[in-house]
């Protein structure tokens, strides 16, 4: 989700420089990311979560296809493909198709404030990761960020009972860290990607839609939806999977200080649990607040000793 970022902090940025601008374009993201968790639960009173993959994902595509006519940079996609099928197809498939099925079933089973605190562990999933597939070490700050990190997700999923390991549900929290595991293969395999990010991404795209409608196809999974539901669906096509993406890149091309940048994205959590409380009417538990501040502290530890390794 929103801890792409992190990797995105890593482009290198246009030659006119400007943080007004760079703050205003990560803000509006930051903004509208925060509210994606909400446009979740609000579309699965309407769909499934194999319907919502799909209409999202057709929502996006079509997104991504303006930005990339506007760009004039359609002509790349099939170059792209062509040159890459194979890792193409591989992301594809783990993003949209697999990530965000595991995801949103997770949504479907469990509060959006336990959904979206767990999610938020993926960057330290793909810390751990990275040792066996891109031969990185594990520093002991990596460890103690993991413990803190997992300790965090341990209060939430039993709230603020984690020695009682009774979970409020269990298929659903491994779901959503299931997706984390998802998240950070993506990343893992989008480090040997050396397209434009919105050209991958649409590639992915194109490639995952027909894995998603088999898989409707062969699961039943079809049915009319309400209009409310496609409403909310495109929305979160749009907002989490399309614009939201370029206005961050956007604010990474601006900026004369990525990690100014990169650090606004803890605000998201906090924010996002506004809308959760005033749109969904979820009651924030103690519990959330407190391990969602444990995530937060471990997912800044490690991102330090990151920073630290890079210089």
């Amino acid at each position: 989700m929103l801890f792409h970022v992190i990797f995105l902090a890593k482009l290198k940025g246009c030659d006119i420089k400007s943080n007004s601008k760079a703050y205003k374009f990560a803000l509006l993201a930051i903004f509208l990311w925060s509210t994606v968790a909400t446009a979740f639960k609000i579309s699965l009173e309407f769909l499934t979560p194999e319907m919502l993959v799909l209409l999202a994902s057709i929502a996006s595509t079509i997104v991504l296809f303006i930005i990339l006519l506007y760009e004039k940079r359609l002509n790349l996609v099939k170059t792209h493909i062509k040159s890459n099928f194979k890792l193409t197809l591989m992301m594809g498939v783990l993003n949209p198709f697999l990530y965000y099925l595991v995801l949103f079933k997770a949504y479907d089973l469990l509060p959006a404030q336990e959904a979206q605190a767990i999610n938020y562990t993926w960057a330290l999933m793909l810390a751990y990761l990275a040792v066996p597939f891109l031969k990185q070490k594990l520093t002991l700050s990596d460890i103690v960020a993991g413990i803190i990190c997992y300790f965090g997700v341990l209060i939430i999923s039993t709230r603020g009972e984690p020695f009682s390991l009774n979970f409020s549900n269990l298929y659903g929290v491994g779901l959503a860290l299931f997706s984390t595991v998802l998240w950070a293969m993506y990343w893992i395999f989008n480090t040997k990607s050396k397209a434009y990010p919105e050209v991958g991404l649409f590639a992915n795209f194109l490639i995952a839609l027909p894995f998603i409608i088999c898989y409707l196809y062969f699961t039943d999974g079809f049915f009319i939806p309400e209009l409310k539901g496609i409403i909310a669906a495109s929305y979160v096509g749009i907002f989490e999977m399309g614009i939201t993406f370029m206005l961050w890149l956007k604010a990474m091309q601006y900026t004369t200080s990525t990690s100014k940048i990169a650090n606004l994205i803890f605000i998201s959590p906090f924010l996002s649990l506004i809308f959760i409380y005033f749109i969904l009417g979820e009651k924030i538990y103690l519990s959330t607040l407190f391990g969602l501040g444990l995530i937060i502290l471990g997912l800044v530890i490690q991102q330090k000793r990151s920073k630290v390794a890079q210089e």
